[in-house]
């Protein structure tokens, strides 16, 4: 398998420091590389930004003025799996062991090479995709490669906005089972997403648009009234979807029962 070349195609890392200087290393470490950078000088727009663009990888600081760099780790880590790298001048091995405690899965001391910055990036994302390699979801004419990160309808491409891809990579990831409102809010925009369900029903009707033969009669998706979505059940392999479940590290089915005991009121 092509690491480089697979790696490398739609990579969206977020950089969050607010010593902007370190910026144009990065840059020309990542540019290189062909991934794509967000920047953020702050916690706090660091956690807006994120929900926006859903990276592939966070690349962060661990002190910030307007919060605490564990704080921000922890909540990263309440909504999505990607790996974590810290960036930081603190060297002693307290901070590095709190920090991969709360969740990073590496820690680089201020100054680095930056050839070890990309080696580094290169192997955190190498070991999520090849722990899933040569999964898929499947069913009908609908096809999702994980590892790719591309949707074929037909064999034939289909393009979807990266919220988009998000909300349908999570109900594949469950078909079969239903995948509440408040679930897919959490994972796609964050634990602290507002609880109404209006901007998950734009995207869906979007999704439909795409897919759908008939979007008011859904053939891959449906909706599960007042409690949230259910995708056709996979007829792809089962060894290799258990297999990318266990990579994700959060798997929501076992969000499923608690946020429908919660009473979800929202309608789509």
């Amino acid at each position: 398998m092509n690491y480089k070349n697979q790696i490398s195609d739609r990579v969206k890392i977020l950089l969050i420091d607010e010593d902007e200087s370190i910026f144009y290393l990065i840059r020309r470490v990542l540019q290189r590389e062909n991934y794509r950078l967000y920047t953020s000088t702050s916690g706090r727009s660091g956690m807006e930004m994120s929900t926006s663009i859903c990276p592939d990888l966070i690349l962060m600081d661990n002190k910030f003025s307007d919060m605490e760099g564990i704080t921000l780790i922890q909540w990263f880590r309440e909504w999505t799996d990607c790996p974590i790298i810290i960036l930081s001048e603190r060297s002693s091995y307290l901070d590095k062991v709190e920090a991969l405690y709360a969740g990073a899965d590496d820690y680089m001391v201020k100054p680095f090479h930056e050839k070890e910055l990309a080696a580094r990036i290169f192997s955190a994302l190498r070991r999520r995709i090849s722990a899933g390699a040569h999964t898929y979801y499947e069913a009908g004419n609908l096809k999702v490669d994980f590892t790719k990160r591309q949707v074929l309808l037909g064999g034939t491409e289909v393009h979807f906005s990266p919220v988009e891809y998000r909300i349908i990579e999570s109900l594949a990831l469950n078909s079969g089972t239903v995948v509440t409102y408040q679930m897919l809010l959490e994972k796609i925009w964050g634990p602290y997403a507002e609880q109404n369900s209006r901007i998950l029903r734009v995207n869906m009707t979007n999704i439909r648009k795409k897919i759908e033969s008939s979007p008011l009669e859904p053939e891959y998706i449906t909706t599960i009234p007042r409690v949230g979505y259910r995708m056709l059940e996979s007829q792809a392999e089962k060894g290799g979807m258990q297999m990318l479940e266990n990579q994700t590290g959060r798997n929501m089915k076992v969000m499923e029962g608690q946020n429908i005991r919660n009473g979800i009121r929202m309608m789509a």
